[in-house]
């Protein structure tokens, strides 16, 4: 094929085939299929139907035999990152989020974190013959983000520990001996090949106990529900780790602590329930009232900060939990998509405070973590426009 008829290839693919698409472009075969496929979602025929040749008229219905058929299809016409793409146009588009209360519907579709999502916000009607399949579902996501995420979580968290417990004066057993010979390389002193300590580096003997308590507070509302989805990963691998006491906090109206569930995040997201009202005033008033160390406390606020609570109360919170010592970091997001419609107003006041709000991916939420517990500025990304 030529480069020529290549483009008029996808160009036909993506114009639908309507009478003016201008390509003259015939489909056959895969390509035929692919376009079927696509006309189901993006305002074609349904699956199924005869190609008259027209234009975009039709959908994939409420069939669920169709749908299934159509999920097939996409499986095999497209990789993974597409499907789940078309997939999730699917359910907000064509409103098939009924359609995974099946749970031959849900055997058929590619679990990523967004129809985790969407599973999560049906948990209440979900039928009991479902909720097997569905927690199927939410366990091999979890489990894909949960090998993806750990390791580097697990490593950039221990060395932020172990800088932060870091000590100037160590007992002989504990000095680190790289540390120390690196700071003092400038007194080495070549006639006698020795280095001459000035200051010595190492750690506090008690390196085992719990050096820092972690509180992630949650937005349960409707739009977070990737956020939920990863912070309650993250929340379940830093409850792994001996040196950090962790607890996850939940909230919309009311507030709900699932810090007895971190061992299954699986239980922790099944125990959300997305949608709702938000009291974020009410939320941290529960998180300052557990906090015991504030110096050793890292609170994290995962929320699109659109309060429906006491907006000047939430912020003499946060104001006093920084005064006591508190590492305090405000999330609008934690996803891959990046920040979403939040309160500007209220971002702006928490920024003032000296807690700016912004939108993290999960790969950049460890480096947020290991600085809240070293001290030290927060790697806040580039969010202009």
């Amino acid at each position: 094929m030529s480069g020529t008829q290549e483009r008029l290839r996808r160009w036909r693919l993506v114009l639908g085939g309507d009478g003016a698409d201008g390509t003259g472009c015939e489909l056959r075969g895969q390509d035929a299929a692919m376009d079927g496929a696509l006309s189901a979602l993006y305002g074609g025929r349904r699956p199924g139907a005869a190609d008259d040749g027209g234009s975009r008229t039709a959908g994939l219905g409420a069939s669920a035999p169709n749908v299934a058929r159509w999920l097939g299809d996409i499986r095999t016409y497209f990789p993974t990152s597409v499907v789940q793409v078309m997939q999730r146009d699917a359910i907000d588009r064509l409103g098939l989020s009924a359609l995974l209360l099946e749970p031959e519907m849900l055997e058929a579709v590619e679990a990523d974190v967004h129809l985790v999502g969407t599973l999560l916000s049906l948990n209440k009607v979900m039928p009991e013959t479902t909720k097997e399949t569905a927690r199927a579902v939410v366990r091999k996501v979890v489990e894909q983000l949960e090998k993806r995420l750990s390791s580097r979580t697990r490593a950039t968290l221990t060395g932020a520990l172990d800088r932060s417990a870091r000590v100037s004066r160590p007992r002989h057993r504990d000095i680190d001996w790289d540390r120390t010979i690196r700071a003092n390389l400038k007194n080495y002193l070549p006639e006698h090949r020795t280095v001459v300590p000035e200051r010595l580096i190492g750690y506090g003997r008690a390196a085992q106990s719990v050096k820092k308590d972690v509180v992630l507070c949650i937005d349960q509302s409707g739009s977070m529900a990737a956020s939920v989805v990863y912070a309650s990963v993250f929340g379940a691998v830093l409850a792994s780790m001996r040196a950090i006491a962790t607890r996850l906090v939940v909230f919309d109206t009311a507030v709900a602590d699932l810090t007895d569930e971190l061992d299954d995040p699986v239980d922790v997201l099944f125990g959300t329930q997305l949608g709702g009202g938000t009291d974020i005033n009410r939320a941290l008033a529960y998180c300052q009232s557990q906090i015991t160390r504030p110096a050793d406390t890292v609170v994290v606020l995962i929320s699109d900060l659109y309060e429906g609570g006491i907006r000047d109360e939430m912020l003499k919170r946060v104001a006093a939990m920084k005064a006591s010592g508190v590492q305090f970091v405000a999330l609008l997001a934690l996803s891959d998509e990046g920040a979403p419609a939040y309160d500007r107003e209220h971002a702006a006041a928490l920024a003032a405070l000296g807690a700016p709000a912004f939108a993290c991916t999960p790969d950049l939420f460890p480096e947020v973590m290991a600085a809240a517990i070293e001290k030290r500025p927060l790697p806040i990304p580039d969010m202009a426009g």
